[in-house]
């Protein structure tokens, strides 16, 4: 995020865990942060890990340790929640752990979301919508079900 030219990251580079995401899903992301291929220098991200059932997580971490030697620059982040610090994946990797505190301002983040997600040309789509011409949008409500 230093430039608003430095893009998003794909989806390959992103895992939203939760609990019925698989050891096979987790596989497969795991493979392709931690074995080398020409695939540029991306930063790979598991979020809410600590999401992941408890047979999900030990077979990550045996994953994990048993492909980590094959490539000592790998670029991994897992983002856990902190009430859920003692779940299995954060206990494991607690070593490595760093309470992070976003480091620019709000307004910054927003412009360089902005930057990406708004449309250039805006015509009949769904981006019309949501202010600003963005293609994306938060729908939230204090009420449930109240069809969003």
């Amino acid at each position: 995020m230093n430039s608003p030219n430095q893009p998003l990251p794909t989806f390959d580079e992103v895992l939203l865990c939760t609990p019925q995401t698989t050891a096979e899903q987790v596989g497969l992301f795991l493979r392709r942060c931690l074995i080398p291929c020409s695939g540029g220098e991306k930063i790979y991200t598991m979020l809410y890990a600590d999401e992941l059932s408890y047979d999900v997580s030990c077979r990550a971490e045996e994953l994990f340790q048993h492909l980590q030697h094959y490539n000592s620059t790998y670029r991994l982040v897992i983002l856990c929640n902190c009430e859920r610090e003692h779940s299995y994946i954060p206990s494991v990797f607690s070593q490595y752990k760093v309470h992070m505190i976003p480091q620019r301002p709000l307004a910054e983040i927003q412009r360089y979301l902005q930057h990406h997600y708004r449309v250039a040309q805006p015509s009949s789509s769904a981006a019309s919508v949501f202010k600003d011409n963005m293609c994306v949008g938060i729908v939230s409500s204090k009420r449930a079900g109240v069809g969003k």
